[in-house]
């Protein structure tokens, strides 16, 4: 039902995780993909990772770090149009709020905000101009309940979802739609190092997880972590046709975490 066929997608920090899971699926759907991330070694082995995860299309990568103006713009060398754009990219980390300085409230508005921003700003006029397009930015629970120790985080995605709107305001009436995804917990590496700062570092993964979920997430309906694979699901079907209806919304694949009916 979803096919992407003929068009072309950037992710953003897809070299792992959730991004990964997104470009493989968006090139299962026919997509020509462009992977992205910072080192050549990983970019390599994700941009074959996603060719042998059933690709139809082209796939392709390239290593800039998009958190830097410097790095925006070697990707719009690389790829001057596209039609899908995924602002994949993100960092969190458990911190005191009373003990996060400046410069780190700085490096996650400029990661997880400001690199989004400026890649918008790059395609999106192309898209307008072609008449379709997709922007999807992948932001969090923690964007509507925020964490008390990820505060600078939920911050960030919070603003990703103003961010979002504003945009999708800007494509009005253009054939592009700008969406944000609400991801819940999810199971990546990087979170279960995450989990193991908040719970006994000697429990076996499927415990340690049922412990973080019911004494820091108690609030999921899912009562587990959410795979990668069921993000990249939902980013599919926004990208696609299928969703041209679908523009100016914080969609939720939240596991049911956020306790509310509209985020």
């Amino acid at each position: 039902m979803i096919d992407l066929t003929g068009k072309t997608a950037l992710v953003t920090g897809s070299t792992a995780g959730i991004g990964l899971a997104i470009a493989q699926k968006l090139a299962a759907a026919g997509a020509s993909v462009v992977v992205n991330g910072r080192r050549e070694e990983s970019v390599a082995a994700a941009v074959e990772r996603v060719r042998s995860g059933g690709a139809t299309a082209e796939v392709r990568g390239v290593v800039a770090d998009v958190t830097r103006a410097e790095g925006a713009d070697a990707v719009l060398s690389a790829e001057p149009q596209l039609d899908i754009l995924v602002n994949n990219l993100g960092i969190f980390g458990a911190a005191d709020p009373l003990t996060i300085d400046d410069d780190e409230w700085r490096r996650y508005f400029d990661t997880n905000v400001l690199a989004a921003v400026r890649l918008i700003r790059a395609y999106l006029p192309g898209m307008i101009a072609s008449g379709w397009g997709r922007v999807l930015n992948i932001a969090s629970d923690s964007a509507v309940v925020i964490p008390a120790e990820m505060i600078h985080y939920g911050m960030s995605k919070t603003a990703l979802l103003a961010v979002s709107r504003g945009f999708a305001k800007a494509a009005a009436g253009s054939g592009v739609t700008v969406n944000s995804v609400i991801a819940g917990p999810t199971h990546t590496g990087g979170v279960e190092d995450f989990v193991y700062e908040l719970v006994d570092k000697d429990l076996p993964w499927e415990e340690a997880q049922r412990e973080f979920m019911r004494k820091h997430r108690p609030q999921s309906l899912l009562q587990r972590l959410i795979e990668p694979e069921e993000i990249a699901n939902m980013v599919a079907y926004l990208a696609s046709p299928l969703a041209s209806a679908t523009t100016g919304g914080a969609v939720r694949v939240d596991g049911g975490y956020v306790d509310a009916i509209l985020p």
